[in-house]
């Protein structure tokens, strides 16, 4: 997801109130009887974690552990934090860790194996460490480019469909992206690039992307928020740009959180330009509250939690069995053929493809 991890999207009221629900359910310790500690878990994770007070509540109240929350920024931040301190670590559970950044955390010795108890149920697409169970997942989301539909219906244009469309001189000076080298997005979009492609095609790509006008702006929040004219936040700011890198949750965002509410979703998805992400969640090496730690992961595929999570990060379940929202299914439906690729690939080739498509595109 992000960040998000998400990259999941940013929606600030969702995630904001979820927060505080967190922070008001997960800051009392106490006992647990057979515990290995204080009878307190604690969750690492980034900024955009989010639970319904009433389903954490419920999960204390089973298992016998309080739940403290510590957020260490975006995705990569956290991440990065977590292996500084893997030696004396500041939790028992990482959460947020995707398959952009799987290879480095892994590699890192950041977690312990534990397998997760109804893992079994998870989709086998998503296990990317099925033999060692070091991580367990979580969530999945897509990034795809968004696409505002009253722009094109005004204009007469029909949207873009893949990424061969977004070079095409219909939609020069059309597009919004987010910089690769800090954003999770802008991340996922040239690897999507890297994945369709290859290491031989993706710059001449960019180069073409390039010459039809694609403006890089820092983050998501600047590129969905201010540039992006299909946005609630675009249209107050008189955005320009009908064509931004976002999610595939975002058109449901946009019809959750309208004031009236719209019948259809005002902004649709390029399925033909989407890159998968998957969130997992480890048991940090040195955990002190391994117990604690374990029952924890176990709830994040449990599917209470799996049913939660969608309306409050904004991604998707991996459980087969649960239910997904209807705002989900109308109007924000996972891609059917997304872009992949190996941890193993984006570990070996990530830095390098960050530094030349940064040479290439800013410079």
């Amino acid at each position: 997801m992000q960040n998000k991890t998400f990259v999941a999207v940013a929606v600030a009221v969702a995630v904001g109130l979820g927060l505080v629900a967190l922070s008001a359910c997960g800051s009392t310790d106490g006992k647990a009887a057979g515990s290995d500690g204080s009878g307190t878990v604690t969750l690492v994770s980034h900024d955009s974690w989010a639970v319904s007070k009433s389903v954490l509540a419920a999960f204390e109240k089973e298992s016998g552990y309080k739940v403290r929350v510590l957020q260490d920024g975006d995705a990569g931040q956290a991440v990065n934090k977590a292996i500084l301190t893997k030696d004396n670590p500041q939790g028992d559970v990482f959460f947020g860790v995707d398959n952009t950044l799987l290879s480095r955390a892994l590699d890192n010795g950041l977690f312990q194996p534990y397998e997760a108890a109804g893992l079994a149920r998870v989709g086998a697409p998503y296990q990317l460490d099925a033999t060692k169970h070091r991580v367990t997942p979580v969530d999945f989301g897509d990034i795809c480019v968004n696409y505002d539909k009253a722009y094109f219906t005004e204009h007469k244009l029909a949207p873009p469909a893949s990424f061969d469309d977004l070079v095409k001189p219909a939609y020069r000076n059309l597009l919004v992206t987010e910089n690769a080298a800090t954003s999770s997005p802008g991340l996922g979009f040239l690897l999507g690039t890297a994945a369709k492609y290859g290491d031989g095609g993706w710059e001449g790509y960019w180069k073409k992307l390039k010459a039809n006008g694609v403006k890089v702006v820092d983050g998501w929040e600047q590129a969905y928020n201010e540039e992006f004219s299909g946005s609630a936040g675009g249209k107050k700011a008189k955005a320009d740009r009908p064509l931004v890198v976002s999610y595939a949750s975002s058109p449901p965002a946009e019809v959750i959180y309208a004031d009236p509410k719209p019948s259809t979703a005002p902004t649709g998805v390029v399925s033909g330009t989407c890159f998968r992400q998957v969130e997992f969640a480890g048991l940090l090496s040195n955990a002190s509250e391994s117990k604690g730690g374990k029952a924890l992961i176990d709830f994040l595929i449990s599917k209470r939690f799996q049913e939660d999570m969608p309306l409050n990060m904004f991604v998707y379940p991996v459980v087969k069995d649960a239910a997904v929202p209807a705002e989900f299914t109308a109007y924000g439906p996972a891609a059917e053929h997304p872009e992949t690729l190996d941890p193993a690939k984006i570990a070996g080739h990530r830095d390098d493809w960050v530094k030349s498509w940064t040479s290439l595109v800013l410079k």
